[in-house]
């Protein structure tokens, strides 16, 4: 019998625990992983610190890497019909829509299904599909897709969660006009992916607020155009006069990619008459914030939520990968490797926002 190690969130603020057991051979439609790659997310770092509500002890990690262990008897391809087989690398963010309710069917919008998520709850000592493992074990019916092998792993796993997050968001955006300002709120992964998106999207200027410093220099190496250093303007007032000063005004669209509260109110600044405000960062960020309704009236503002993703933009992360790879400097988005045993280190150094990506592969020696 095989047996695996994974890390183990236990309760909120209490160390990872690295976990062995018994790894379940797959049946049916089940592929079996070995993980190379697991992308530590912000995420990760709110389930950690007890922002986000967790029923019980849980393996972290919803960003995978891996290869092909063992497919079951019923599976011959890969999520988009290519061909899979022992050995073939693939990508995965461990979402499994039930297509049985009103989001599914009816709104045709997996990424509002309520129960997508089940596997991330489950008794860690069962075979999960979450990512800080060994192996996962990925159930019929969750998506995941052959990686090229002309594709390095870094480059697809370098925004992590993010690139798919943020190509369903600049979905429902819309598009991006030729020469449109773009302000992007944040230089974590969600805000580096957005300022690639909106680069090649032909946004003639993206301005990027965030810090630490590295982050705004790969940012610049993604495409943005000016960057606005939060250790340097550290008040709101610094912020919105100088992104205003770089933009002649406000921005045709922001994005907001913080994931801070505080971050909202500054966006909302910052948009010009008939601008756009997206979403995307707030996910782990509950609180209430003030807004004056009547900017957004007066301005013809439109404000725009987007949460997560669907299979397709897991897809066409993997195709820009492979495609702007040797364009931009993508696998060097992954500054920091952790071993497996080292978990809590890889989420330490996230929540100091040190690495612009982290990754765990699990056999990496500390």
């Amino acid at each position: 019998m095989r047996t695996g190690k994974r890390a183990v969130l236990v309760g909120p603020n209490k160390p990872l625990e690295i976990w062995e057991a018994p790894v379940d051979p797959p049946t049916g439609a089940e592929v079996l992983v070995a993980v190379e790659m697991a992308g530590v997310c912000g995420t990760d770092h709110h389930f950690y610190l007890g922002e986000v509500a967790m029923p019980g002890p849980m393996v972290l990690g919803h960003e995978g890497i891996g290869r092909v262990v063992e497919c079951g008897p019923d599976v011959t391809t890969d999520s988009a019909g290519t061909p899979i087989t022992e050995g073939d690398r693939v990508y995965w963010v461990p979402l499994k829509p039930c297509h049985r309710c009103h989001a599914c069917t009816i709104l045709e919008d997996t990424s509002l299904c309520p129960h997508q998520s089940p596997g991330r709850f489950r008794d860690p000592l069962l075979t999960p599909f979450a990512t800080y493992t060994e192996y996962s074990l990925l159930p019929g019916g969750m998506t995941f897709f052959k990686v090229p092998e002309d594709t390095p792993s870094e480059a697809v796993i370098a925004f992590g969660c993010a690139m798919p997050t943020v190509l369903h968001a600049m979905e429902r955006l819309g598009q991006i006009r030729f020469g449109d300002k773009v302000l992007v709120q944040g230089a974590g992964p969600v805000g580096l992916a957005a300022t690639l998106v909106a680069g090649l999207s032909g946004a003639g200027e993206v301005v990027v607020i965030g810090a630490p410093a590295s982050r705004l220099e790969m940012a610049k190496r993604l495409g943005a155009t000016s960057t606005i250093d939060l250790d340097v303007h550290n008040t709101s007032e610094q912020r919105v006069a100088a992104a205003q000063e770089i933009m002649g005004g406000g921005a045709d669209i922001v994005i907001e990619a913080a994931g801070k509260l505080p971050a909202f109110g500054e966006g909302t600044e910052l948009v010009a008459r008939g601008g756009r405000y997206l979403i995307v960062g707030l996910w782990s960020a509950p609180g209430t914030t003030e807004l004056e309704p009547r900017k957004i009236n007066n301005d013809n503002v439109r404000i725009i939520g987007s949460a997560l993703s669907r299979p397709r933009h897991i897809y066409k992360t993997i195709q820009m990968a492979q495609q702007y790879h040797t364009r931009f400097p993508l696998t060097d988005v992954v500054s920091h490797r952790f071993g497996l045993e080292d978990a809590q280190s890889a989420i330490d150094a996230v929540g100091r926002q040190e690495p612009i990506k982290a990754v765990i592969q699990p056999g990496l020696e500390a």
